[in-house]
């Protein structure tokens, strides 16, 4: 008698389904990967571990790791008296910038993507080629404007000239989510009789969320680490932390080379944290933008 055997492909104990298999690229592309990582990581790392060291160890070894590890000076950049107010303007500013820049966005992508009108495609372009104006080019006249309006040295000053330049990409980037969804939607939220302003905030500023947070979270980061506009608008009492952390490498700790490590790794540890926690969700945002 023949026997015909059967092979059956292993299961899965916890959920009784068979396992997939994992398809593993190529070994070039992994090594590839693991190179651009370090060469990125690596500057960040030497920058938080080196705020652990003292001027003598940066003396006798400067790429060496610490010897004793010393957390002094991370505690006197903390207990110092121009780090918190140096956060809390950025914090203002930045949160500032982000939630202007996603109200103005939203707003402007939803007529463009919804409604045709004359000048609808020049308008897009035009917003398009605000990506290739640097602030650079603006930064005199701009200046000039502001102090006309009496707003240097004031957050509001500084956050209005951020969302303009911040609102090209935003508007990239919302667009498409917007056109995405459909006009059937629309039209059966009208028979139910629901306004255009009610259709907005019920139904596409949900459905539009992933591009949101995306906009928003970019718009922060951008703002976290800007320095040529604070450094044109703002006065030493409004510094944000990059300025900060400038001034104290100028000034206060112009000769200790570990305090400034240290005050550079806090300044730029939140927007780390921040960008790590919220990582996905700008990955799907700008996802959905190029899908819609």
């Amino acid at each position: 008698m023949s026997s015909t055997t059967l092979l059956v492909a292993p299961v899965d104990k916890r959920t009784r389904k068979p396992k997939e298999y994992v398809k593993w690229g190529s070994p070039g592309v992994y090594l590839a990967a693991i190179i651009l990582v370090t060469i990125c990581i690596t500057p960040v790392l030497y920058v938080i571990i080196g705020g652990f060291r003292d001027n003598t160890q940066f003396t006798t070894d400067p790429a060496g790791f610490p010897n004793p590890w010393n957390p002094d000076n991370y505690i006197n950049v903390l207990t110092g008296s121009n780090f918190w107010p140096a956060l809390l303007n950025s914090l203002i500013v930045g949160l500032g910038t982000a939630l202007g820049t996603v109200a103005l966005g939203l707003m402007a992508s939803y007529v463009m993507a919804r409604y045709n009108f004359t000048g609808k495609t020049q308008m897009y372009s035009l917003f398009a080629a605000g990506l290739m104006f640097p602030a650079t080019v603006a930064i005199t006249p701009l200046y000039i404007m502001v102090r006309s309006l009496g707003l240097v040295n004031s957050h509001i000053g500084l956050i209005l000239p951020q969302i303009a330049f911040a609102l090209p990409t935003t508007i990239i980037i919302l667009v498409p989510f917007l056109k995405a969804i459909p006009m059937e939607l629309e039209e059966a939220a009208a028979i139910d009789g629901t306004s255009r302003l009610g259709f907005f905030f019920r139904m596409v500023l949900p459905l539009s969320l992933p591009g949101v947070i995306t906009t928003g979270i970019l718009a922060f980061v951008g703002s976290w680490n800007g320095y040529l506009l604070p450094l044109f608008l703002l006065g030493s009492d409004k510094y944000t932390l990059p300025l900060a952390v400038q001034n104290a490498a100028t000034s206060q700790y112009a000769s200790d080379a570990a305090m400034i490590l240290a005050y550079t790794s806090l300044s730029m540890l939140p927007a780390l944290i921040f960008f790590s926690l919220f990582e996905r969700r700008i990955v799907g945002g700008l996802t959905g933008a190029v899908k819609g």
